[in-house]
């Protein structure tokens, strides 16, 4: 599979699995999942609070590097062990981090609105899931609704792809934060678009096994 962000798109799912024993609720909840799996019950009118709110979504766009509409738009901030960037929406009572979201799932869901009940009930529940491969992704345009059971097959035929995002050796964490890094460090030196997408690259590269092809 080619490297490039205008090769065909491909899909790697946020893992959104219910809690055992956990009634439904009576609202339009989500399970929310960062780092290690954490079930976090987040109602859609939160959800949609923050969404309308122009400093929270300010605070999120400087944290995402926008490209071309067919590349990827990488989070630049916090990266979950899972490789999906982490977002600290709002700072909320608890221990829960509840506050705390998937970058990706704020992108979508800034995009398309609200997703109800994401992840509640059984495997083929909707899931959200990267068309490119890249967990680090933040384009709301290689993102869709998927099931778990579609992504499992997915990953399955695809993660052996030596080319592919999913071979690399670093792990999707690794690889994400590779890249972020790469990204602040071009922007800190003020460097060209043309020049971070060297960076870009370079960094995706250096994750890339070895092959005899």
């Amino acid at each position: 599979m080619p490297q490039h962000d205008g090769s065909r798109l491909q899909d790697e799912a946020l893992p959104l699995m219910p809690t055992a024993g956990t009634e439904q609720s009576q609202h339009d909840d989500q399970l929310a999942l960062f780092g290690r799996p954490q079930r976090v019950r987040i109602p859609a009118e939160l959800w949609q609070s923050w969404l309308n709110d122009p400093a929270v979504v300010a605070r999120f766009e400087a944290k995402r590097y926008q490209r071309s509409e067919q590349a990827c738009w990488i989070w630049t901030a916090g990266i979950s062990s899972t490789g999906h960037g982490s977002f600290r929406a709002a700072s909320l009572p608890g221990r829960s981090r509840r506050g705390t979201v998937p970058a990706h799932l704020f992108a979508y869901q800034l995009e398309q609105g609200v997703i109800p009940r994401l992840g509640w009930s059984g495997a083929d529940d909707p899931c959200l899931c990267h068309r490119c491969d890249e967990a680090g992704c933040v384009n709301p345009a290689h993102l869709r609704l998927g099931t778990n059971t579609e992504n499992r097959a997915e990953w399955a035929q695809r993660h052996r792809n030596p080319h592919g995002p999913l071979a690399d050796l670093r792990g999707a964490a690794g690889r994400a934060r590779a890249v972020a890094v790469a990204i602040r460090a071009g922007i800190s030196a003020g460097e060209s678009a043309e020049e971070i997408e060297d960076r870009i690259r370079a960094a995706r590269h250096a994750g890339q096994p070895l092959t005899l092809w």
